[in-house]
């Protein structure tokens, strides 16, 4: 079967998170995707942890591994003006650039968009910096967690007692940016290949991420109300959380949103039927005795039984999994959503496949993530036209590094 993406070319200057996530997304839909790498300034992603067997190394980051599959890397020293030229003819025969950093970086660089559409009108240039390429916050330097704090995310998370405890990850890294930034693209590509023509894509990563908040904003834009924390319950509802199941760090999830489904949990848990609980604004009333009732019978059963038990009396109930289950799940493997592939030096590693299939089409990652320049003589010879010896000669002088 073909890759959807075959034949796409992208250079791709993002590194740490919803950069490299984005053209992940592309790589293992089969676009080729060549990561601009450098050993003297590191992709902090290559040391962050975990690392394999807990030893660290610039080739040993599951996290780096992860968002990285299907790409080939090579190392390059832009700042030389041999290796600019380099990545500049790289650029010409291109499709798609791509960078996350602050307006500005890549002008410097000699790589900015005005540049590299001089050096092929097609070329579609795709930058996603926190706060975009105009206004007066631009120049702003922040990261997933900076997003979250500013776009209200990190404000809305934690105990209602308590100060904004955050996700514990940088979900603007993970969900919103890569997929609206992979999406724009796939558009600007589509009109590249009807017209021949590029687009300057300006993404700014704070917009996206607003989408995690939507209710409140409009709670806010129409009520003038401001939410703010209250941990795992849900206003308006009750019961609603999470509670201890039996066995060490285990729990389930659930949620009533009516009567009937207030029935559904007393019978199964053989709650008392208190008059005052039989309605929803009584059970708002007593949450916390509630919830005191419900997390004792719930912690002498079997999480996956009472989710099963629930869901059959028409509760909304899940188990609340952690790594050792998601990687065991029965409908992930199913899907074969997981995918081994045998790295260079961590050896055999699972990967996430994207969370779609296609009837004619391969979507899955095809190569583990790069070693750091594992590529570089490859492209070199391939798209470069050098030989060996210039190959050689160029990494002994720091070019190639």
């Amino acid at each position: 079967m073909r890759s959807l993406l075959a034949g796409v070319r992208v250079i791709d200057f993002s590194w740490i998170g919803a950069g490299s996530y984005t053209t992940k997304i592309l790589a293992d839909l089969g676009a080729d995707v060549i990561k601009i790498e450098s050993s003297q300034r590191l992709d902090t992603l290559r040391v962050t942890k975990p690392f394999k067997d807990g030893k660290p190394g610039v080739n040993r980051s599951g996290y780096f591994a992860d968002r990285n599959s299907s790409k080939r890397s090579i190392t390059l020293n832009v700042k030389d003006p041999r290796g600019l030229d380099m990545a500049r003819r790289l650029i010409a025969d291109a499709h798609l650039v791509t960078n996350n950093f602050t307006p500005g970086v890549m002008d410097k660089l000699g790589l900015g968009y005005e540049v590299v559409r001089s050096l092929s009108e097609r070329i579609v240039y795709a930058s996603m910096s926190m706060q975009g390429a105009e206004g007066p916050e631009k120049a702003d330097l922040g990261y997933g967690l900076t997003i979250a704090a500013l776009t209200g995310l990190q404000h809305m998370t934690g105990l209602p007692d308590r100060e904004p405890a955050g996700t514990g990850t940088n979900y603007p890294d993970h969900i919103p940016n890569p997929g609206h930034t992979a999406f724009a693209i796939l558009a600007a590509l589509r009109h590249q290949r009807r017209t021949g023509r590029g687009q300057f894509i300006d993404l700014a990563q704070m917009e996206p991420t607003l989408a995690f908040i939507g209710p409140s904003l409009m709670n806010y834009l129409v009520n003038g109300a401001i939410d703010s924390r209250h941990g795992n319950a849900r206003p308006g509802h009750a019961p609603s959380g999470v509670y201890p199941c039996a066995g060490d760090d285990r729990w389930i999830a659930i949620e009533v949103c009516d009567d009937a489904q207030w029935q559904g949990l007393a019978s199964v848990l053989g709650l008392a039927a208190e008059a005052d609980w039989a309605t929803m604004q009584g059970r708002l009333r007593q949450r916390e005795a509630i919830d005191a009732e419900v997390a004792k019978r719930t912690a002498t059963q079997d999480m996956s039984g009472l989710t099963q038990a629930l869901q059959d009396a028409g509760v909304p109930a899940g188990a609340v999994y952690d790594a050792r289950d998601v990687v065991n799940d029965p409908q992930l493997d199913a899907r074969g959503h997981w995918v081994t592939l045998n790295h260079p030096e961590m050896g055999p590693s699972t990967y996430n496949s994207p969370p779609y299939r296609f009837s004619h089409a391969y979507s899955e990652p095809s190569s583990p993530a790069p070693l750091l320049g594992q590529h570089t003589a490859e492209i070199c010879r391939e798209l470069l036209g050098l030989d060996d010896a210039a190959i050689e000669k160029l990494s002994a002088e720091g070019v190639l590094a």
